[in-house]
């Protein structure tokens, strides 16, 4: 039968040449396309899990002061997202009509455009360093490693742009298990240096930023070296084709990109208004809510890994101008993201004490942290629906009305809850807030996808 003889590279391309797919052939591509990103996302939390493990046996105040501006990294990380996203979701349509000269055009543009804005945000992040952890309300037995740990992870802010900006090129082009390997070879570097750093070296939380950035620099290069000269549709080294700027692909960039932007900016800004609800509880909460949000991630990287693989097949199935595709994927892509984040959800909800027991001796953090987790298991299935609707709508290029209902949910509902329950339950209300918030954006956005409006560039 073809469905079990075909690869990926080989159903993408019935997609770009107009062939019809089965059912079994979609949820084949399907599989293929997210079982490398989910092993890669899952190793990642893995190691990251180590990192934090090797980071809490140091004692409470060294996991408070990496956990204080954890959410300050993770704005830095999701602006170069969608710097990428706006290029990369270009490229697949290009892939995707089968105009691959025009695809490594885009490429070239967005290899430019990000590293000058990744560079703009690396002096600004190194200038705001020191007065941060204070602006978020830690105290001064924390400040000097938080501000420590935030300026050298910047310092290496380019490097991960280029390491986003070129994972998403191979992605959309099809090529999942470069990324995937690249990032499985990051994480283990990075528990490597951190090791030899924090331990060996003796320097504490600055040896944890230290690995972090050397693992990015060295993984950044080797994965823009192989989308720049290895890949066979984006290889840049082509003989007749030249740069040439062209202003539409930067206003597309920006049309794509920009609401991801904002999106990444108010919803990072929120996590940092949540990081400063719960400052306030305590060295305890704040260190159990780090080890929760990294003890949870677990959970919600497979929900990630099949959104990376619809973001693809979205648009790729966009650019060919298969509308019964697009509803196809999305549904499919939609399912099986709630269900693997539903197990997961249920294996979190059993295992909870001992994920915590293995990132911190201290017990108040692992009985808190506990309980957090076992309440955000309820929320699973519907954070996968909200994390697949996203990636689906990105991968037609519709972005600002998924980052209006992400950024209405998440500061008026999630906010709101988490700072009045925080009042009478702590972190515990926090956290509840989280669960309830998180079903709610699942909800709205479910709705979005089957309405179909997403879909409007192939009507338009």
């Amino acid at each position: 039968m073809r469905v079990f003889s075909a690869g990926s590279d080989e159903l993408l391309g019935y997609i770009r040449s107009g062939k019809s797919l089965t059912s079994s052939e979609k949820l084949n591509l399907i599989i293929q396309l997210s079982i490398p990103s989910i092993l890669a996302q899952i190793t990642s939390v893995v190691m990251f899990f180590i990192d934090q493990a090797m980071v809490g046996h140091l004692g409470a105040e060294a996991s408070a002061a990496c956990g204080l501006v954890e959410t300050s990294t993770w704005l830095f990380g999701s602006m170069t997202g969608a710097a990428s996203m706006g290029f990369s979701v270009q490229v697949a349509h290009f892939i995707g009509a089968n105009d691959f000269a025009r695809a490594r055009a885009v490429f070239r543009h967005g290899l430019i455009v990000t590293t000058v804005l990744s560079t703009v945000m690396m002096l600004a992040a190194v200038l705001i360093a020191k007065p941060l952890p204070y602006w978020l309300g830690g105290g001064a037995d924390i400040a000097h490693d938080a501000s420590l740990y935030f300026l050298i992870f910047s310092l290496a802010g380019p490097f991960f742009q280029l390491y986003s900006l070129s994972g998403a090129m191979l992605k959309c082009s099809g090529n999942m298990r470069t990324p995937s390997i690249i990032s499985i070879s990051m994480c283990v570097l990075d528990v490597v240096f951190n090791y030899f750093f924090i331990f060996l070296a003796g320097l504490g939380v600055m040896g944890a930023a230290i690995g972090t950035a050397l693992s990015i620099v060295i993984c950044g290069s080797v994965q823009a070296y192989i989308a720049i000269f290895r890949n066979k549709i984006l290889s840049l080294h082509r003989v007749g084709e030249h740069f040439q700027w062209v202003g539409a692909y930067l206003h597309n960039a920006m049309k794509i990109g920009l609401p991801m932007a904002a999106q990444s900016v108010l919803m990072s800004g929120a996590q940092i208004v949540s990081t400063m609800i719960v400052a306030p509880l305590g060295t305890i909460a704040i260190a159990a809510n780090t080890l929760g949000i990294t003890a949870e991630s677990l959970c919600y990287m497979p929900g990630y890994g099949i959104g990376e693989a619809a973001t693809t097949l979205i648009g790729q199935s966009l650019g060919a101008g298969r509308s019964d595709l697009c509803r196809n994927f999305a549904r499919m892509t939609l399912y099986s993201g709630m269900a693997v984040m539903a197990v997961m959800g249920a294996v979190m909800y059993v295992f909870a004490p001992e994920m915590m027991g293995l990132m911190t001796p201290v017990e108040e953090i692992k009985q808190l942290g506990a309980h957090c987790l076992r309440i955000e298991a309820f929320a699973e299935p519907m954070f996968a629906a909200s994390i697949v609707a996203v990636c689906v709508c990105v991968g037609a290029g519709d972005t600002l009305r998924p980052a209006i209902i992400s950024l209405c949910s998440m500061w008026f509902v999630r906010l709101t809850l988490a700072y009045y329950l925080s009042i009478h339950y702590g972190l515990v209300g926090v956290w509840t807030a989280m669960a309830i918030e998180l079903t709610f954006r699942g909800i709205l956005l479910s709705i979005r996808l089957f309405r179909g409006k997403w879909m409007k560039a192939l009507t338009s």
